[in-house]
């Protein structure tokens, strides 16, 4: 394989050597590991690339995954970058001239690919070649190069924001779902068996419906669980020390950790529609973290709404940061301990 990963960390070292090897070993998302399956196969049997395949859906789903399993069934290198790494025609038309043929490549991010690059690369998927312009201004003069024929798999948080002449070029888009309690369930024990360490269906599933619906958090949760195990000389997971470590992690029963609750607690002080820009202000926090990140599992929660004003926090979610109702009556508030 094939990697040029600007994000890589010890992070992603640590979710790579999770990352199944195989379709057969993916958990969940049924209906698209068997769409690609089928459009994998179909491919092979043609000797063509793979049509190129956009994954959409919240962070820590799976996309980066995918991408090395498209790679994989197609028996071809993974060149991997990002939308905010690309930033200029020759950025992209080194790495385009670069690749061999059925190679995929993997843009993660895809949707923060500027403007101009997204156009670039129309000719490329289609026409398999790419216009690099030599000279500027009016004696300006272009040459046009080859690219092999290829796969381009983008993954987007933010299918929106990709325009509709970009998003028309992918064969195949598959929009990622949060995951179910139980499928998290088999994943966080499988990669306790690659971790070395033992944890019961019990503890697993405690942490599993704490993981906001995502792999990636599941797989976080594990991480710390297992040093609290280390450090106190367990050699398993029980539910004594998921508990333990979740109260270390201040992750609540609903997933949320403080960030999520100083959102709400943001919400509820202010006690009316907040844009988002005023809530990043307010909570600190970036606005795609807010929007891309935190809000998916709130609204899914149903502890925030979203109007054309702007956000607000729900009876529920008054509920669970321990604020009294929009509307109560002193008469009908507990009186303080």
């Amino acid at each position: 394989m094939i990697f040029h990963d600007p994000n890589a960390g010890p992070e992603a070292e640590f979710d790579r050597s999770l990352r199944p090897a195989t379709f057969q070993d993916f958990v969940g998302q049924g209906q698209i590991r068997d769409n690609l399956g089928v459009a994998i196969s179909a491919a092979r049997e043609r000797g063509e690339p793979l049509d190129h395949v956009l994954l959409c859906g919240p962070p820590g789903l799976g996309k980066t995954t995918l991408a090395h399993l498209v790679a994989h069934g197609m028996g071809t290198n993974l060149v991997i970058t990002s939308g905010p790494a690309l930033s200029a025609p020759r950025d992209l038309a080194g790495m385009l001239t670069r690749l061999q043929r059925n190679e995929v490549l993997f843009v993660d991010e895809i949707h923060r690919l500027p403007r101009v690059l997204e156009e670039y690369l129309y000719s490329a998927m289609e026409d398999h070649a790419i216009d690099v312009v030599l000279d500027s201004g009016p004696g300006g003069r272009s040459v046009r190069l080859g690219v092999q024929p290829f796969t381009l798999v983008g993954a987007t948080t933010r299918e929106g924001l990709l325009t509709a002449a970009f998003r028309s070029r992918f064969g195949i888009v598959e929009r990622l779902e949060p995951y179910p309690p139980e499928h998290l369930e088999e994943i966080l024990r499988r990669a306790a068996r690659k971790l070395a360490i033992e944890i019961g269906q019990e503890s697993a599933l405690w942490l599993a419906e704490r993981s906001r619906g995502t792999p990636r958090m599941a797989l976080r949760i594990l991480r710390r669980v297992r040093d609290l195990a280390q450090v106190q000389g367990s050699k398993s997971i029980d539910i004594a020390t998921a508990q333990e470590a979740l109260e270390r992690l201040r992750i609540d029963g609903l997933g949320l950790e403080e960030v999520d609750r100083r959102v709400l607690r943001a919400l509820a002080d202010r006690g009316e529609p907040i844009g988002l820009k005023t809530l990043a202000a307010m909570v600190d926090e970036a606005e795609d973290t807010i929007e891309d990140v935190l809000e998916p599992h709130l609204l899914r929660c149903g502890l925030i709404a979203r109007t054309q004003r702007g956000r607000v926090v729900t009876a529920r979610g008054l509920d669970h940061i321990g604020r009294p109702p929009a509307g109560a009556r002193a008469s009908d508030l507990p009186f303080p301990q």
